[in-house]
């Protein structure tokens, strides 16, 4: 079985050298997957890289909206996923006749929708945000103006209770990832771990509940650092604590622990595992580059409302 990876992955190589593709992998990405991309980061982190790279196709392993996200930024390059199937729950909480239907419920309301959305529900939006800058994106918007605020419920929650925003509408929407996830196991984890900081992703959606019990005054026991991807391993790499909790999807857990062979790294849960992000293999990134196939379209009416939405986001970023 090592063989047969290890000769995908020199093919895997081999091929996006021969066909000139760059490879881009979310850091939830299995290690063989991340092992053969050129880039790995957070799913906006990588947009912004798409745009950088002289490649004229990406083959990025991530989930779908990540991949249109990237085709909405690069208009000019082909977007493939090694599987179509491999969408999001989040992303998949609200249909575009639903968010149409309530924004009729409330005209004149400003809608502000969570990066891990559809292109369809992107091109409905006024402004995208991620967790990082949901709080300025909202403060951003006059006091007197209505916001409907989208997919996610605890982010949502989060923000208004920041912002002490009263007219804010929230879509009752959440990540099947983390949903779960307790404060009290947590608790339990950061007490078996002496001076063990807690880590929480922004940028990933599912870890939006553990931010708004921070906000309500939680683990203030322990250091607790709210950092994007990059932000996070770099705080890893260069802080003197040798243990750390980490609020967010797994798949980050194998950078960590590669770039910091010294220092303890437990999940806040095990179970936290999207099955979504793991759909991608060796075998489909190794198919896909040899068909080209799985090529993610936005057609262009979409993608140039979807952008203006996009841009304000990054804009206030």
């Amino acid at each position: 079985m090592l063989v047969q990876e290890t000769s995908l992955k020199n093919e895997i190589l081999r091929l996006k050298k021969e066909k000139d593709v760059v490879i881009l992998a979310h850091n939830y990405q299995i290690p063989d997957v991340q092992d053969v991309a050129d880039f790995t980061g957070d799913s906006l982190g990588l947009s912004r890289q798409a745009a950088k790279v002289s490649q004229k196709t990406i083959l990025f392993c991530g989930v779908h909206f990540m991949a249109e996200t990237a085709a909405i930024i690069c208009p000019d390059k082909k977007v493939l996923i090694p599987d179509l199937q491999a969408g999001c729950s989040l992303s998949d909480s609200i249909t575009v006749e639903e968010l149409r239907n309530w924004k009729m419920q409330h005209p004149g309301a400003i809608t502000v929708g969570y990066v891990n959305t559809t292109a369809e529900i992107k091109s409905e939006l006024d402004y995208c945000c991620t967790s990082a800058n949901a709080v300025n994106v909202v403060k951003a918007i006059p006091a007197d103006k209505e916001i409907l605020f989208l997919p996610d419920m605890f982010l949502g929650s989060y923000v208004a209770k920041v912002t002490g925003r009263k007219n804010m509408f929230i879509w009752a929407g959440e990540c099947h990832v983390h949903a779960g996830i307790k404060p009290e196991d947590i608790a339990k984890k950061l007490d078996s771990l002496q001076d063990a900081e807690f880590l929480i992703h922004p940028e990933c959606s599912c870890t939006t509940p553990m931010m708004y019990d921070v906000a309500s005054g939680s683990f203030d026991n322990n250091k607790v650092s709210i950092l994007s991807t990059e932000g996070m391993l770099n705080h890893v790499n260069n802080s003197t604590s040798k243990n750390f909790v980490v609020a967010t999807e797994t798949g980050i857990l194998y950078k960590m622990r590669q770039q910091n062979p010294g220092k303890t790294f437990i999940p806040a849960s095990e179970k936290a595992e999207c099955q979504y992000m793991k759909m991608i293999t060796l075998k489909k990134v190794y198919d896909a580059l040899v068909q080209e196939k799985n090529e993610v379209v936005v057609p262009k009416e979409i993608a140039d409302k979807a952008r203006t939405a996009i841009e304000r986001m990054l804009a206030i970023s």
